[in-house]
């Protein structure tokens, strides 16, 4: 894959058209297409430009296949996700996205969860009140997890705890196979959502949602990751 290629790969996911990409670089419509067709190659300067544009590394975008990306992340779409109640708990640990999910899978044999519905809905986030001596000094990091409770089921079981999320619209991405490189693929996802909204800080809603969330699904041998990140309550 060429640089020209991944120019007008990235052109293109922004919807922009070659005069107005020229416009924002301040040259010719011809320009960006000899730029395209790798013709001529941007001096340095424009490359470092192009990539504050595109949010993109200079390595990625004269070393990669960045049209390689539309196999790994599906559109951004806006979902609006109906009221839930859900049972949640968070750990603080080396790896706690391993040890919550293992906790909650055990609650949800414990609880008849399971039993009564299988395919139940495990989600999970971030859990950021970890302070920086946890997590320079000992390796810790937080991650809570909780179970989507199908209407009409109850249970008092305690060790989690139970609590609702509100009607919400989400943006959504799918990450396919995030685990090959979760600490590049799944920030990456994030990134694109943020990208979408047009912002690069979350705004913690404060009447009931959370804030963002992760499901991982596995479909034909293929582990997928839908990544919600609230987009407003109307």
């Amino acid at each position: 894959m060429s640089t020209g290629s991944n120019i007008s790969y990235l052109r293109r996911q922004k919807k922009l058209t070659q005069e107005q990409f020229a416009d924002m670089m301040k040259v010719t419509r011809q320009t960006v297409s000899r730029w395209e067709s790798d013709e001529v190659t941007p001096e340095l300067a424009k490359l470092t430009e192009i990539c504050n544009v595109f949010s993109c590394k200079l390595d990625e975008l004269v070393r990669e296949d960045m049209s390689a990306r539309g196999e790994i992340y599906s559109e951004v779409t806006i979902r609006k996700l109906p009221a839930f109640r859900m049972a949640r708990y968070v750990m603080i640990s080396p790896e706690p996205e391993r040890d919550v999910q293992e906790y909650m899978k055990n609650w949800g044999i414990r609880s008849g969860l399971l039993a009564a519905h299988p395919d139940a809905k495990l989600i999970g986030w971030d859990f950021p009140h970890v302070t920086q001596e946890q997590q320079v000094r000992f390796g810790l990091h937080g991650y809570e997890a909780a179970y989507v409770l199908p209407e009409g089921f109850r249970t008092d079981l305690d060790g989690v705890t139970y609590c609702s999320n509100s009607e919400a619209k989400y943006a959504v991405i799918t990450v396919t196979e995030p685990f090959i490189q979760p600490f590049d693929r799944i920030p990456m996802g994030y990134k694109h959502i943020m990208e979408y909204l047009q912002t690069d800080v979350y705004e913690r809603p404060s009447f009931g949602c959370l804030c963002s969330f992760e499901d991982e699904y596995d479909e034909d041998g293929v582990v997928y990751m839908d990544i919600y990140v609230h987009a407003g309550k109307e």
